[in-house]
């Protein structure tokens, strides 16, 4: 039994959309587990200096992991690989495991050691503060992060190449697990750094699970001196992608800066309410870009662009139509989510509303992220790896202007204005909600240059694009009146006291809501809605358990 279960755990999935939602189903269980991560953060912490100064320990090793480890990304590793044989992929692993060991490890020292100076100029409050030592160390170990995480997106190549998904989606469940025991366990005993070795246990495990499959089709990378010479061509294309990534890290570290002097807890509501937006994302633009990527390169050839205008296009309608649901349903949700995900121990009220405004902001850049997590993977596929980065500069420019012009704004003007819009006047540190206006404009921006950017490699993708998009607004505003009316109507029957009474009115208006939408997609004969009943019954009834590939979707534009 145990056997047949491992087995089925590491079978391939070659439907694109039964692997699109395999990958969802995964990461909704990631996701879970972050969302216990930040509610064990919320509880213990609060929107305070000590969670600030988590979060921001976190962006130095992230920018390194963008400028550093995406050298050798999955991205660039996989297209090459797909038709290589054994040994050929063996010796591109090594190296690029090794290429990214020695220059990876070579930052990271270098960094660690001028790292007190980096945080003062970037987080000035901090200073003061008698946590500032454990912030710094910790920063300094979240150093062993990127290193580890690029490892594992190296050996993670050939685990999307074999397209074992189920192992692929693991990873970051352990990920999260690794944090929340550093959290629970180690951080009573060691302060902020405890919270730091847990992430470092959790980057092993994600990096862990990859080697069965690396070891199982004989291609376990050894260390060696890198070979400059093949490394070149990798890093020559690998760069547009890793200025690209350190430009969005780069963005994320100044927004996070700026954050940092609006007041106490800025940072900790700003990154909490990303993270519930993440959730959405993950499970809709992040599933479809990472199931269709393999099959993108596949038939990025020029003699094979309309298969890759289909793949391209079946994917997103289904991130457009999927997120524009899901933005209804949590703008009128955002704070039920937010008290039942955060709303403990230290995380006071206030803190609540001021989240639950941000999420809504956030949320209504859900399909133009979704839309540039596949764009750029497109743009990948068909080698015209320059253009993401321009855009990421664009954007992220675009993004750090307009949050530094809204501050300066009237507060008056446009912050009242949207802070009574949200219904948080009057709350401490609503400026934060300008910083999220300004992220969610660059993030549409963003989607939309990456879809004209593409024009070249599809023939009338736009318009492709159009229908679902109607169908999911007029989903998304059934669906949102209907969950509206069901809280309107439940207010009345328990006060909203305990967890309990609030997750169960959520959920119960989240039902009717999202059974509203459905209706709706069903009456407007929405073809994405169709395929995805279809894929998923024959996703779940599986009648074989030991069958080792589901049967691919007769809706797929090819047979992956």
């Amino acid at each position: 039994m145990v056997r047949q279960i491992l087995e089925r755990i590491a079978a391939p999935v070659r439907g694109l959309h039964q692997a699109a939602y395999l990958l969802a189903a995964l990461t909704l269980a990631s996701q879970a587990l972050a969302l216990l991560r930040d509610r064990t953060f919320a509880h213990a912490f609060g929107a305070g200096q000590t969670l600030d100064m988590y979060y921001a320990a976190f962006r130095v090793p992230d920018l390194v992991f963008a400028l550093v480890s995406s050298l050798v990304s999955a991205y660039v590793l996989i297209p090459r690989i797909a038709g290589m044989d054994r040994e050929a992929t063996r010796r591109l692993l090594s190296e690029s495991a090794s290429f990214l060991f020695v220059a990876g490890g070579l930052i990271c020292v270098v960094l660690a050691f001028f790292m007190p100076q980096f945080l003062a100029f970037l987080y000035p409050s901090f200073i003061t503060s008698p946590q500032y030592g454990e912030f710094v160390f910790l920063a300094r170990l979240l150093l062993l992060q990127p290193v580890l995480l690029g490892l594992s997106g190296v050996l993670g190549s050939v685990t999307q190449v074999q397209r074992r998904f189920t192992l692929f989606a693991i990873s970051p469940v352990l990920y999260n697990l690794g944090i929340i025991f550093g959290t629970v366990v180690l951080y009573p005993l060691w302060g902020l750094p405890g919270i730091g070795v847990g992430v470092i246990v959790g980057a092993i495990a994600h990096l862990a699970v990859n080697i069965p499959v690396v070891a199982g089709v004989g291609s376990l990378p050894r260390l060696r001196i890198p070979n400059m010479a093949i490394m070149k061509s990798i890093v020559r294309d690998s760069v547009p992608r890793s200025l690209a990534l350190g430009m969005g890290s780069i963005t994320a570290l100044v927004l996070t800066s700026i954050a940092s002097r609006i007041g106490t807890g800025a940072v900790s509501v700003f990154t909490f309410a990303g993270n519930l937006e993440a959730v959405p994302l993950a499970l809709i633009g992040s599933s479809y870009a990472v199931a269709a990527f393999p099959a993108l390169s596949e038939s990025a050839t020029p003699d094979r662009r309309a298969e890759f205008t289909r793949i391209l296009g079946a994917s997103a309608r289904h991130i457009i139509l999927w997120s524009v649901v899901a933005l209804g349903l949590i703008v009128v949700l955002r704070a039920h989510v937010v008290r039942v995900v955060l709303g403990t121990g230290a995380f006071d009220w206030d803190a609540t509303r001021l989240t639950a405004a941000l999420l809504a902001v956030l949320t209504v850049g859900l399909v133009a992220q979704g839309l540039t997590l596949l764009f750029s993977r497109a743009l990948y596929a068909v080698r015209e790896s320059w253009w993401p980065l321009f855009y990421q500069l664009a954007g992220g420019a675009l993004t750090v202007f307009l949050a530094v012009l809204f501050l300066f704004l009237p507060a008056d003007g446009l912050p009242a204005h949207l802070a009574s819009f949200l219904k948080i006047a009057g709350v401490p540190g609503a400026d934060i909600l300008l910083i999220a206006l300004a992220a969610t404009i660059g993030q549409i921006f963003l989607a939309i240059i990456s879809l004209l950017a593409l024009r070249n490699a599809t023939s009338g993708l736009a318009s492709m694009l159009v229908q679902p998009l109607v169908d999911g607004g007029i989903a998304a505003f059934v669906g949102g009146v209907a969950a509206h009316a069901v809280l309107v109507f439940e207010g009345g029957i328990a006060p909203l006291t305990t967890l309990v009474a609030v997750f169960t009115q959520g959920f119960i208006a989240g039902s009717v809501g999202l059974i509203a939408s459905a209706i709706a997609l069903y009456l407007v004969e929405n073809e994405e809605f169709r395929i995805v009943t279809s894929a998923l019954g024959r996703l779940i009834r599986v009648p074989d358990i030991r069958a080792r590939v589901l049967a691919p979707s007769a809706e797929d534009p090819r047979q992956l």
